[in-house]
């Protein structure tokens, strides 16, 4: 039966060239202007496509493939774009005096912006305002589960939304940075829960992954990240690699996705998905000679690190290796600003944090666009 209908549309699409393919000729023939003969066969010619298009599935879906192709492929290469951020980095013209600075990086003033390019402008990537990213994330449960670089990522966050509240920034940064502790807000306002997991280990992430399994429970947008403490005090890339592999193993098993099918399954939240937004926030470059310790200056060696690095690689966590967390860049991000935007080689300038929010926020509406 299939055949058979191929065979008729097969037929009629010949039928088609037999008869207007002449007709074309002597009307070329006749017409004393040919280019209005010209736009009239063409007018003509794509109105009857249009109107037997649905007539012949297979080209109906054809079309319909190809535009979904398109679209996938504009959508694919904006995330693998979203990190391309560029620098600029000066002195602050607005301070005449060191006793003026609350710090020693306030001395250099840091603007980045995404760089430019036509595949980059395509994307459209934008600053999202306090509105802009509360509207995006309103009624959303985020979790950051990390290190001390998930901690500064998380201050970023609220600080885009409530920075205009300078009282209120001081009360969270004050319960957000208790040593090794977790931390946890409601923002009435717009319904957004924010947990923040202290979990300076991969293994802490694990942990947490499975403690979401047991709940039911999965946040709609979750951004982690661990590896310093692990270079530091553990000290072995190929540990790292296999805790990360562990991690991967968990992320995919307990989630309702896969990563090679894309993002589908039902997941409880309130952000335009069907499934967890889920992010790796990259290690920084450490600058050795500024580390503040002579333990961190051995162990935390520029060739130690890229063991960390490539660990993360073959681990194929990452979406770009096939896994299923999008990466924050923090090493292009911190790399990019230089030493000028750190004091002590490891943790860097709140501009960086900043500049990772609107990456994550940015990925969001790529994501959501996605699904509408």
């Amino acid at each position: 039966m299939m055949m058979m209908l191929e065979v008729v549309q097969l037929g009629a699409a010949a039928a088609c060239v037999v008869v207007l393919v002449p007709m074309g000729m002597a009307g070329l023939h006749l017409s004393r202007n040919k280019m209005l003969f010209f736009s009239g066969a063409l007018f003509i010619t794509l109105a009857v496509c249009v109107h037997l298009t649905p007539y012949f599935p297979s080209v109906s879906d054809f079309v319909t493939s190809v535009s979904s192709a398109v679209v996938f492929d504009h959508r694919t290469s904006c995330i693998n774009l979203v990190n391309d951020i560029s620098w600029e980095v000066k002195p602050n013209a607005s301070l005449h005096t060191f006793n003026n600075l609350s710090s020693s990086l306030d001395f250099y003033d840091k603007r980045w912006d995404w760089s430019k390019s036509p595949k980059l402008d395509a994307c459209d990537f934008q600053r999202l305002s306090a509105t802009d990213a509360s509207d995006l994330l309103n009624g959303s449960w985020v979790v950051v589960a990390g290190d001390s670089q998930a901690r500064l990522f998380t201050l970023s966050l609220l600080n885009l939304i409530w920075g205009s509240e300078a009282k209120r920034m001081d009360s969270v940064r004050a319960d957000l940075f208790k040593r090794h502790s977790d931390y946890s807000i409601l923002l009435d306002e717009i319904g957004m829960k924010l947990d923040f997991v202290w979990a300076p280990y991969v293994v802490n992430l694990t942990n947490s992954m499975m403690a979401f399994k047991t709940k039911k429970s999965y946040p709609d947008v979750m951004v982690m990240g661990a590896g310093l403490w692990h270079m530091l005090h553990v000290t072995n890339a190929s540990d790292y690699d296999f805790a990360l592999r562990m991690l991967k193993s968990s992320v995919v098993s307990l989630l309702p996705f896969s990563p090679e099918l894309g993002m589908n399954g039902p997941v409880t939240g309130s952000v335009s998905i069907k499934s967890p937004h889920l992010f790796w926030l990259g290690m920084p470059m450490l600058i050795n000679g500024m580390l503040n310790t002579q333990e961190k200056r051995e162990k935390m060696s520029d060739a130690m690190w890229h063991d960390y690095d490539r660990a993360l690689g073959d681990s194929r966590l990452l979406r770009q290796t096939g896994g299923p967390l999008l990466l924050l860049d923090i090493q292009s991000l911190t790399w990019n600003c230089g030493p000028r935007c750190t004091s002590d080689g490891m943790h860097y300038d709140g501009a960086i944090y900043e500049a990772a929010v609107q990456i994550m926020l940015n990925a969001l509406l790529i994501e959501s666009h996605q699904r509408l």
